[in-house]
């Protein structure tokens, strides 16, 4: 049930853009939890993700999982937000005390808000609710689990931003909706104009400047916006 009247977005439109973007609304599983409790320091969900990550991807280092982990999540909150501002003016707050997650799915099916209340489709609004709301939590709360370069989450965010960006002008070319892709462009120009965002990726492709590790994992290549144009050469990998 999605119950997205409650907020004035059709939420099931929102989704059709993607599994990313999909969110569910109503009383949460057994499984899934407050992200507030995770960013307040209950790392243990945390540590499950990762180790989910690592087992599937036979990562060889735990920082890799840990980006991919990160990578998937931030590509979630991002796409929601911007999805659900760029197709109705509005998007839900996505109050931690009220998303709730699953660390042992993936989407759509790893996020539940249980009361939708609707915000303003600003930047400003978008940055809060995910950038402030979410990303810096949830770097702070890796960093209680694992090392890893902030600078290289602020990457994957950039990363995630700009993926949303290109499958709302996806959608939006197959559904005739042009006002939609623009309207998601100038949202996020907004947004990377964030000091912690500026640079992290660029051109008209949206290329990132840094690298999620992705292609550390057995059988793992390049994502299409890399900075790399072919993987390095890897030398003796830590665990």
């Amino acid at each position: 049930m999605t119950e997205s009247g409650s907020v004035g977005v059709d939420l099931e439109e929102v989704g059709s853009v993607g599994g990313f973007f999909a969110l569910r609304t109503g009383t949460p599983s057994e499984r899934q939890l407050p992200l507030a409790r995770l960013y307040a320091g209950d790392t243990a969900p945390l540590t499950v993700r990762i180790d989910t990550v690592a087992a599937r991807l036979r990562a060889p280092e735990r920082r890799v999982a840990a980006s991919i982990a990160h990578l998937g999540l931030a590509a979630r909150l991002w796409s929601v937000a911007l999805g659900s501002a760029a197709l109705h003016g509005q998007l839900p707050d996505l109050d931690p005390a009220r998303l709730h997650w699953d660390p042992d799915s993936s989407a759509p099916d790893d996020l539940r808000l249980t009361v939708a209340h609707p915000l303003p489709a600003t930047a400003e609004t978008v940055r809060e609710v995910v950038q402030y709301g979410h990303l810096v939590p949830l770097a702070d709360a890796l960093h209680g689990d694992v090392r890893i370069s902030r600078q290289l989450l602020w990457g994957n965010a950039g990363s995630a931003l700009a993926g949303a960006v290109r499958e709302l002008h996806a959608w939006a070319r197959r559904s005739g909706r042009p006002e939609v892709g623009e309207r998601a462009s100038a949202l996020a120009a907004g947004l990377f104009a964030h000091p912690d965002l500026s640079g992290t990726v660029h051109g008209p492709a949206l290329r990132r400047r840094s690298c999620c590790l992705y292609y550390r994992c057995p059988g793992g290549g390049l994502c299409g916006d890399c900075v790399f144009d072919r993987p390095p050469r890897r030398s003796a990998q830590r665990s």
